[in-house]
């Protein structure tokens, strides 16, 4: 379980996130909405250690441990994946160099013998078949150069190849057209993943028309106002936020 408890954190002396409470079991899917500037991605970039970012108070628990006393990387070892609405581009790093050398740092920290190379590369291209990935994609550079669609699947691709205990999408769905996203939902809703907890933080529906969410959480003026079942997606979409 993913425990957030009184969370509170801000960016350049302006406090984001407010006593913020909240609880995601293992192999939930939870969508995390709200209206631009309520906090969400802050609250993303908080649980993965965004050196920007100061917590003034709060406990972020995840197997009895409290993340926010980990560095970045120990939170990725700890099982922690983050999937960046805007990722960066790496000119020079290999995708498969990349997904190598994170794979392997993250079973050194884990104390897991690393996965050889051969092993890898047949498990890449079963992934990268399975996305609908050009086997030339593992020999190009991090995202330089990739359309919002290749950032996104690259993004998907990491988290099955480190398959991490939480994942955290920010707003994934962002630029996707319809069959993009049918590609990450497909991802998430295979069967080898519903141990693994998903926080789908968006805007809009569509997504969640495709990954169905076991809980619902609005955000507003950084902390979370009202929690409930997929329902509550409907009733967003005739309502706005307004009303929260």
């Amino acid at each position: 379980m993913l425990t957030i408890k009184d969370l509170s954190a801000s960016i350049e002396g302006n406090e984001i996130l407010r006593s913020l409470q909240l609880k995601i079991k293992t192999g939930e899917r939870a969508a995390l909405m709200g209206p631009n500037g309520s906090g969400k991605s802050t609250l993303a970039h908080v649980l993965a250690g965004h050196p920007a970012y100061t917590v003034s108070s709060g406990t972020v628990t995840l197997d009895r441990r409290n993340l926010l006393n980990l560095p970045p990387e120990g939170r990725a070892a700890g099982g922690l994946f983050l999937a960046f609405q805007y990722p960066m581009s790496i000119p020079g790093v290999s995708v498969v160099h990349f997904l190598h050398l994170a794979l392997n740092a993250q079973e050194k920290a884990r104390g897991i013998q690393p996965t050889p190379l051969a092993p890898f590369l047949r498990q890449l291209r079963i992934e990268m078949k399975e996305l609908g990935i050009d086997p030339s994609f593992a020999q190009r550079s991090v995202n330089d150069g990739f359309s919002g669609g290749e950032k996104k699947r690259l993004e998907i691709l990491q988290m099955r190849m480190l398959r991490p205990k939480v994942v955290v999408l920010d707003e994934i769905d962002s630029g996707l057209d319809i069959d993009a996203i049918r590609v990450v939902a497909s991802a998430i809703n295979r069967e080898d993943m519903r141990d693994t907890t998903v926080i789908i933080i968006t805007h809009y529906q569509r997504l969640l028309h495709h990954i169905r969410p076991d809980t619902v959480h609005i955000m507003k003026a950084g902390t979370i106002v009202r929690s409930g079942g997929p329902n509550l997606v409907s009733e967003l979409e005739r309502t706005g936020y307004g009303p929260f």
